[in-house]
C-alpha cells in the first residue's frame, strides 16, 4: 500500500467532478397538445445534463410563455405548475449546469425575448469562446444584458440579424457566422421550431418523431423517454427548421462529406462521463463506448485482483468492459444514495467533510479482504477521490487499484464544462505516480491518450481531445492567462411571458 500524502483543499461542492453545461428538449406538433408535459418528461430524462436550474417555454397561438426557476426538473414542474401550463403546438425545455456565479434563477433558459419582427425562446448548450468580445460590441452600441449566459449574447445577435433578414432561420444563418465556440441551440419563434448546432459539433443534438410531432433532443434517451422514434442527428454547422411545411434542412455551414473528421470536434467526454449509458451520441452507444474504455484499461493496466468495483454512475460500465476483459469478477462494491437531489446544503466546512458519505457508501461484503480494482471516469482535483479509496480502506479493502476511463485531465475546457483553469487539475501539476500517492491507492492507470478515438467507433465525427493534449480544435478565449503563456494559436457557454402577436415571415 502507498503512503498518501497531504490531499488538495476541500472543494467548496461536495462533488468535484466534471459538470456539464445543459440539455435540450423540443417539440412540434401539427395541432394544440400538451406539449408542455411532453416537453417536462424529455426534461427529466436530460436531467443528467443539469441540476441547477430548469425551463420550458411553450407557444400558444403565436403567444410564447414560460416557466423557469432554479432547481430539479421535478422541483420546479410540481402537478400544480404543469396543469397550470397552457395547451399548444410547440415548446422548447432547458435543463441547466452553470458555474457557481451564474446560478441563479435569473440565468435559468428558456430565454424568451419579444422582439418587434417576432417574439423568441432560446435554449443553448455549450459555452461560446468569443461571447466576452460579442457582448463588449453589443454593449457599446446599447444592448442592456440581464444574465450572464451565453443565450442572450446570441439571442441579441439573431434579432439584430433579424431586422434586415426575411426569416427567423435566415436571421440565425446569418448569427452562425459570427458566433465562436461550442452551441446546440434550440429556438422557438411564433410560427417556427429551429434547432441549430455549431460548425465543430461540440455537443450532440438528434432528431425524433412522435405521432404527428417533430422532437429536438440532446440525446437519443429523451426521445426513449416520451416514445418517441429516433430520425438523426443534427449535423455539425446544421440549422434545422420546422413549421407547418414540415422540415427543413439548412447545410450553409455545414462542413464536406468527405472531410468530416478533420473539420469537427465532438466532445469525447460526452462518451466518457456526460451522456446516459442508453443513450446514441452520433452513431455510437454510449453504454459499449464506455466498456471499451474498460476493455482497453484491462489490456493496457492489467493487475492481479479479486474483483472489480465501478465508481456510481459514470464508472459502472467501464468497470463492467474491464471485468469481463481481465477475467475478474465484477460486483456492487459502492452505493450512491438517489435520493439526495440539489436541496441538500452543506453549508459548512464539517458538513462537507462527511456529505461523500452519504451520498456514497462502500459495501463491505464486496470488497473486505479483497484486493479492489476501481473503475472511475476521471479524476479532477482528485479529493473525492481520495475519499472513496479512504472509504474502500476502512469497509476492509486490502488493496485498491484504480483505473480511469480517461486519460488524465490536464487543461481548460472551454466548450461547455465548468473547468476553466489548470490550477486546480491534479493531473496539471503531478505525475501519474504522484497522484497515486495523493489518493491513496496501491496502483494508478489512465485510459492511454491515443485509444481515446477507439472508443466511439461508429461515429463518423473527429473528436475534441484538448482537455487531456492542451491542443484544441479552435483558439481558446485570448483573455485565459493559462493559454496564453502555453498555447500557440489561443477560442464560454430569466423567462418573460409574452402576451403581444409579432409577426413572424
Amino acid at each position: 500500500m502507498t503512503n498518501p500524502v497531504a490531499a488538495p483543499p476541500c472543494d467548496a461542492t461536495p462533488e468535484s467532478g466534471l459538470h456539464e453545461a445543459c440539455g435540450l428538449f423540443g417539440i412540434y406538433n401539427d395541432s394544440k397538445t400538451e406539449v408542455g408535459s411532453i416537453a417536462y418528461h424529455g426534461l427529466y430524462a436530460l436531467q443528467h445534463r443539469g441540476q441547477e436550474s430548469c425551463g420550458i417555454a411553450i407557444n400558444d397561438d403565436g403567444v410564447i410563455v414560460g416557466v423557469k426557476d432554479a432547481g430539479l426538473v421535478g422541483e420546479v414542474f410540481t402537478r400544480e405548475v404543469l396543469e397550470s401550463l397552457p395547451r399548444g403546438n410547440m415548446a422548447i425545455g432547458h435543463c441547466l449546469y452553470g458555474a457557481p456565479d451564474v446560478n441563479t434563477p435569473i440565468n435559468a433558459q428558456p430565454l424568451i425575448v419579444r422582439h418587434i419582427k417576432g417574439n423568441m425562446a432560446i435554449g443553448h448548450n455549450g459555452a461560446l469562446t468569443n461571447a466576452s468580445q460579442l457582448r463588449e460590441e453589443l454593449e457599446l452600441t446599447g444592448a442592456i444584458f440581464q444574465t450572464a449566459s451565453d443565450a442572450e449574447v446570441i439571442a441579441y445577435i439573431i434579432t439584430r440579424e433579424r431586422l434586415t433578414a426575411a426569416s427567423i432561420e435566415e436571421a440565425v444563418t446569418r448569427a452562425m457566422y459570427k458566433l465562436a465556440g461550442a452551441y446546440s441551440l434550440v429556438i422557438m419563434s411564433p410560427k417556427k421550431l429551429l434547432a441549430a448546432r455549431d460548425l465543430r459539433g461540440f455537443r450532440p443534438l438528434c432528431i425524433g418523431r412522435i405521432d404527428n410531432s417533430f422532437v429536438i433532443a440532446s440525446e437519443s434517451c429523451a426521445l426513449d423517454g416520451i416514445g418517441a422514434r429516433f430520425v438523426r442527428n443534427v449535423k455539425p454547422g446544421e440549422i434545422i427548421l420546422i413549421d407547418e411545411n414540415g422540415m427543413k434542412s439548412i447545410e450553409e455551414h455545414c462542413p464536406p462529406e468527405q472531410d468530416l473528421k478533420k473539420h469537427t470536434s465532438m466532445c469525447v467526454f460526452e462518451y466518457i462521463y456526460f451522456a446516459r449509458p442508453d443513450s446514441v451520441i452520433d452513431g455510437s452507444s454510449v453504454h459499449v463506448a464506455r466498456k471499451r474504455a474498460g476493455a482497453i484499461l484491462a489490456q493496457t493496466h492489467p493487475v492481479d485482483a479479486d474483483v472489480v468495483i465501478g465508481v456510481p454512475d459514470s464508472g459502472l460500465d467501464a468497470a463492467i468492459g474491464y471485468a469481463h476483459e481481465a477475467g475478474i469478477p465484477y460486483d456492487m462494491g459502492l452505493l450512491k444514495n438517489k435520493y439526495i437531489g440539489r436541496s441538500f446544503i452543506v453549508p459548512t466546512q464539517v458538513q462537507r467533510e462527511s456529505v461523500l458519505r452519504i451520498k456514497l457508501n462502500a459495501i463491505s461484503s464486496t470488497v473486505k479482504g479483497k484486493r479492489v480494482v476501481m473503475i472511475d471516469d476521471s479524476i479532477v482535483r482528485g479529493t473525492t477521490s481520495r475519499r472513496i479509496v479512504h472509504m474502500l480502506r476502512i469497509a476492509g479493502a486490502v488493496e485498491v487499484h484504480m483505473r480511469i476511463s480517461a486519460p488524465p485531465f490536464a487543461h481548460p475546457c472551454y466548450f461547455g464544462t465548468d473547468i476553466k483553469s489548470r490550477n486546480n487539475l491534479i493531473a496539471a501539476n503531478h505525475s501519474t505516480e504522484e497522484i497515486a500517492r495523493i489518493i491513496g491507492v496501491d496502483s494508478l492507470g489512465f485510459l492511454p491518450i491515443d485509444r481515446v478515438n477507439d472508443l466511439a467507433a461508429l461515429t463518423p465525427l473527429g473528436f475534441c481531445n484538448g482537455c487531456f493534449t492542451g491542443d484544441y480544435p479552435i483558439p481558446p478565449p485570448e483573455q485565459d492567462s493559462d493559454q496564453i503563456a502555453k498555447y500557440a494559436k489561443p477560442l464560454k457557454s430569466g423567462g418573460d411571458n409574452t402576451k403581444k402577436d409579432n409577426k413572424d415571415e
